[in-house]
């Protein structure tokens, strides 16, 4: 199934600044638009250096509002009804398993089955320092943060036994009664192929990944599914769609709707648009929904 994703700012002055009505009324107009999913993403803590972010200019300054996620889509739920809610990403390692289990769960069922997990490790070394973890064995962290999930999440009672962590004998509910889908973030290195191979229902390319990126990708993570026995053909892929403007600064749906065109060739399974690359104007930018889900659909048909 192919899928059409908002990712909403939860941070910055746009919409997390001091009234959130407009954050909940983007979430709204994004549904009753027809589009299948919205994402927050996620920051604990920021320190003043944000040099290690590579990818682009960081998207706000480290005073401003950053709101936690999981939180926000629990608001979100509660104000509407179909659209799926996803993180992309949160932080797992640094709410630790069981809490992040407990919580999800408890989203999920709130919202009806609506939650998508995407998870990743961070970039940020001040992040782990604030909650007393290591920042270099971030990895095996998250490893473990998934490994309890979806223990307590398809055990009763559950046991956990890693070289970090050890538990037996433990219940955790509720639990969901058709799983959370978990969407891993990163780049193809040896231990993401495996992390997404082992726990992954979807995979989230690097910020810039590029089509060949994501065949790749496919291809080496698909090989790795298969020899833990999972079929390839159900890994979920994200790929970003880069909006094209004509001179006039309107969109150009033709031209945008090209690379959707081509991120599906390439083999992604959900294309993801930024609101604000939409238009930086919320008010605006839910003006644009309906035209662009619309040409999405004649995409997909």
């Amino acid at each position: 199934m192919t899928t059409f994703s908002l990712n909403v700012p939860n941070f910055g002055t746009t919409l997390a600044e001091n009234s959130y009505g407009k954050l909940v009324q983007v979430c709204q107009s994004a549904e009753a638009a027809g589009f299948d999913r919205v994402l927050v993403t996620d920051h604990v803590v920021m320190g003043s250096d944000n040099s290690a972010y590579t990818w682009s200019a960081f998207p706000t300054e480290p005073d401003a509002n950053w709101l936690e996620p999981l939180t926000v889509l629990a608001f979100v739920a509660g104000q509407t009804k179909t659209i799926r809610l996803g993180t992309g990403i949160v932080i797992a390692a640094l709410r630790g398993g069981a809490v992040l289990a407990k919580t999800a769960a408890t989203l999920d069922l709130l919202s009806g089955g609506r939650l998508d997990l995407g998870v990743g490790t961070g970039w940020q070394e001040r992040e782990y320092a604030a909650v007393g973890m290591d920042f270099g064995k971030r990895g095996p962290l998250l490893d473990d943060a998934l490994a309890v999930c979806r223990a307590l999440w398809s055990s009763a009672p559950a046991s956990i036994d890693t070289p970090r962590l050890k538990f037996d004998d433990v219940y955790c509910a509720p639990r969901p009664s058709a799983g959370i889908p978990i969407w891993v973030s990163g780049s193809l290195s040896k231990a993401v192929v495996r992390r997404v191979a082992t726990w992954g229902d979807g995979w989230i390319p690097i910020m810039g990944a590029a089509d060949d990126d994501l065949r790749e990708g496919i291809d080496v993570i698909g090989k790795a599914m298969a020899e833990l026995g999972r079929d390839p053909a159900e890994l979920q892929v994200r790929g970003r769609l880069t909006v094209v403007r004509g001179t006039d600064g309107s969109i150009d749906l033709p031209a945008t709707m090209l690379g959707a065109e081509q991120l599906l060739e390439s083999g992604a399974t959900d294309v993801l648009v930024a609101l604000a690359a939409v238009d930086p104007d919320p008010d605006a930018a839910m003006e644009e929904f309906g035209e662009l889900v619309s040409a999405f659909a004649t995409v997909t048909r």
